[in-house]
C-alpha cells in the first residue's frame, strides 16, 4: 500500500458495449428484462437500441481496479449512481483516482463515460463511483 498516493490515476479501461456480451451477460445473471434485447419493445418506448444492463458497470469498476492493483486487492465497498443510459455497440471508458491512503486500504473515485471511437468523452454514463479496498 505504501507506493499509492492520494491523486494516482487509475489506468483507463475501454469496455465495448456489443449485443453479444450484453446478451451473454443477461444469461449469467438471469435478467431478461425485454429492454436489453427486444426492438420492437425498444421502439414502443421510443429507445434507439437495447439498453445495457446497469449491474455491468459495477463489473466494469471492479475488473479496472483489480487490473491495475492486483489479485490481492478486495473491494470491500462500491457504491455507484447512474448518469445515463448506455446502449449496444457503445464504447464506454472507466477512470479514476485514488482520494484516500490509509494504513487499512485506499478509497478510489471513478466514473463511467460513453466514448467515441478516438476516446473522447460523449457523455456520463455512471458517477459517481466510489470504491474502498484493501488487501487480503
Amino acid at each position: 500500500m505504501s507506493n499509492y498516493q492520494v491523486g494516482d490515476k487509475l489506468p483507463e479501461l475501454t469496455k465495448h458495449c456489443t449485443l453479444t456480451s450484453m446478451i451473454a451477460y443477461a444469461g449469467a445473471t438471469w435478467d431478461w428484462h425485454r429492454l436489453h434485447y427486444d426492438m420492437d419493445y425498444l421502439k414502443s418506448k421510443g429507445l434507439k437500441a437495447p439498453v445495457v444492463d446497469g449491474q455491468v458497470f459495477g463489473a466494469y469498476a471492479v475488473q479496472a481496479i483489480q487490473d491495475w492493483l492486483g489479485e490481492t486487492a478486495f473491494i470491500s465497498e462500491l457504491d455507484f449512481r447512474y448518469a445515463g443510459l448506455v446502449f449496444a455497440e457503445e464504447l464506454v471508458k472507466v477512470s479514476g483516482e485514488i482520494t484516500e491512503v490509509a494504513s487499512t486500504g485506499i478509497s478510489l473515485s471513478l466514473q463511467i463515460d460513453v466514448v467515441d471511437i478516438s476516446g473522447a468523452v460523449s457523455r456520463p454514463a455512471v458517477a459517481p463511483i466510489t470504491a474502498k479496498v484493501v488487501w487480503r
